[in-house]
């Protein structure tokens, strides 16, 4: 017999927004997309819209004391998430609710989110409700989020407290909010500015701290980020959680430039107990809830005339390849070379790699790879040939035929680029086929005759990003003060240049927008994606076998 996975219950208590976007709304849809059910306690109602909060109707007392004890009399709650509780009369009913209910068994996880003023500076906690919240409320909770103008207010009902500016001033508040008695504080840094700059110098002063980084793109994917307004310095959002146990994390993510962040906390501080309802630590909670709160934001449809909504049910979606955003335009190949992030990496930092980038590289084992690509161009040709044959508009023949065209100056290059290592034409044409350029070779043509565009496209796209990737990042390496890369007298300057150069770039380019149409048009089943992905995976491997088979030329 076929056992179900209990269903996990949430309860949210807080308040109504007319709009969708906010409270219990926004909340019943976030537990919904993380596959909850979804309970509700109504503290308030309010009259609002994408522009601000336009009125304010609290409910009475008890009867928010009556909801609570009829949901919890009756459905087995496995997290409680509190947002907008408005004033004295109804924080004090939920806090009492809480303790009898919960008298003589453990309280499921709560999280708390301080819900004070909104974006537009309407008051939605009463002033003489926050010490209410702080000396009877925090102390049940697993977790508070207070954001930053929230945790200012907090701190200064106690003591004299200054503007939260910087991360120094965050990691400050956080371990003075956990003195109120909650479990974990998570100050959320959406209205702080940072940079990878300010993390770096934190995590350094702080050597057990946990940096998170989340969004963010990894080493080796400089060829997705071409096209990008990418500052050296981009801002980011780096929430800080501090545990009671002294554990203290940074999430960092890029900063999204979009007006859809209505009811933001409230879908973070209920996603992060959805994960603590399914059995999830703190920080994996807070993880997760993080990313599912950022990809809410960018796949957010423009609502409204002001700070329109997330869009909660991202992640609902039948596409199994992510949607194609401002900052993450190439989606689907960054899932291939993330899926493969090592093995990736060893094929773009190879040995190969980094003694050509130091201009000490054997000219026995560049003369021998050289040689090898001659004869692996030619098969690499011959599978465009075969993506065109499967195009089926005019558009896909051209790309594939560039490609080819492309190859073809590729080899004008090589024979100038042997010729300058006093390897002439009969040389390249004459010299045998490792078996290492015979299998990967094969591999393509084999690939292009099976039917799938898409797939024959995953085989071919390791070897041009590959070597994009190599150009980039060799260039960039270069570029930094005492720098291991040495271009001045390096012999190999040329073969460097011309793989990081503008031509060989925007093939890059063209190739990637080709690949994520592609995906993107003809969405695939899991089954199929896995196939692609073995593909994209198989592909490396034989691309770091052929670095290796010239490595191991010098013997």
């Amino acid at each position: 017999m076929l056992m179900k996975t209990p269903l996990r219950s949430v309860l949210t208590i807080a308040g109504s927004d007319s709009s969708g976007g906010a409270g219990i709304q926004a909340d019943l849809k976030t537990f919904a997309a993380h596959g909850c059910y979804g309970a509700s306690v109504i503290t308030a109602l309010t009259a609002q819209n994408t522009q601000g909060v336009h009125g304010v109707h609290p409910c009475p007392p008890e009867f928010v004391a009556q909801q609570i004890h009829s949901v919890l009399e009756d459905l087995e709650i496995n997290a409680i998430k509190t947002g907008m509780l408005y004033d004295v009369e109804n924080t004090k009913q939920v806090v009492e609710s809480l303790k009898t209910h919960y008298k003589n068994k453990p309280l499921p996880s709560l999280v708390c989110d301080p819900v004070c003023v909104s974006t537009s500076g309407h008051t939605l906690l009463h002033p003489e409700s926050v010490e209410l919240l702080i000396d009877e409320l925090f102390p049940l909770a697993t977790l508070i989020t207070p954001n930053k103008a929230e945790a200012e207010l907090l701190l200064s009902s106690r003591n004299p407290f200054a503007d939260i500016t910087s991360l120094e001033d965050m990691l400050s508040a956080t371990e003075q909010l956990l003195s109120f008695g909650s479990a974990a504080v998570l100050l959320k840094g959406g209205h702080i500015t940072s940079t990878m700059t300010d993390v770096i110098r934190i995590s350094s002063g702080h050597p057990g701290i946990n940096v998170v980084r989340q969004g963010l793109y990894d080493e080796n994917m400089e060829i997705l980020q071409t096209g990008i307004d990418v500052a050296d310095h981009p801002e980011l959002v780096v929430d800080v959680l501090y545990q009671s146990n002294g554990k203290k994390s940074l999430f960092v993510m890029p900063r999204v430039d979009s007006t859809s962040t209505h009811g933001t906390g409230c879908t973070l501080s209920s996603a992060i107990a959805c994960e603590l309802a399914c059995g999830l630590t703190l920080e994996e909670a807070t993880k997760n809830a993080a990313v599912f709160t950022h990809m809410g934001i960018e796949a957010a449809h423009p609502m409204g005339k002001g700070h329109g909504p997330l869009n909660h049910l991202h992640s609902l979606t039948t596409l199994k390849i992510p949607q194609r955003t401002l900052y993450n335009p190439y989606p689907f190949t960054r899932m291939l070379i993330q899926s493969t992030a090592k093995l990736w990496k060893e094929y773009v930092e190879h040995d190969f790699v980094k003694r050509l980038g130091r201009g000490v590289l054997e000219i026995e084992a560049f003369s021998h790879f050289i040689r090898q690509d001659y004869h692996f161009l030619k098969y690499y040709a011959r599978a465009y040939g075969l993506l065109a044959a499967k195009s089926t508009s005019f558009l896909g023949i051209e790309s594939s035929a560039q490609a080819i065209l492309n190859i073809l100056q590729e080899i004008q290059t090589h024979r100038a680029l042997c010729e300058s290592f006093c390897i002439n034409f009969q040389e390249l044409e004459n010299t045998p086929e490792a078996t290492t350029t015979t299998a990967y070779g094969s591999y393509l043509i084999t690939v292009g005759l099976e039917g799938d565009a898409t797939k024959l496209l995953v085989a071919l796209m390791a070897c041009l990003l590959g070597y994009g990737e190599v150009g980039l990042w060799l260039t960039k390496e270069a570029s930094k003060e005492n720098s291991w890369v040495v271009m001045e007298g390096n012999p190999y300057k040329k073969w460097i240049e011309d793989y990081a150069g503008q031509h060989y770039q925007n093939a890059v380019k063209i190739g990637l927008e080709t690949i994520e149409t592609l995906a993107i048009a003809d969405p695939p089943s899991p089954a199929r994606l896995e196939e692609w992905r073995g593909v994209w995976e198989r592909c490396t491997r034989l691309e770091r076998a052929f670095w290796d088979m010239a490595m191991d030329a010098r013997k």
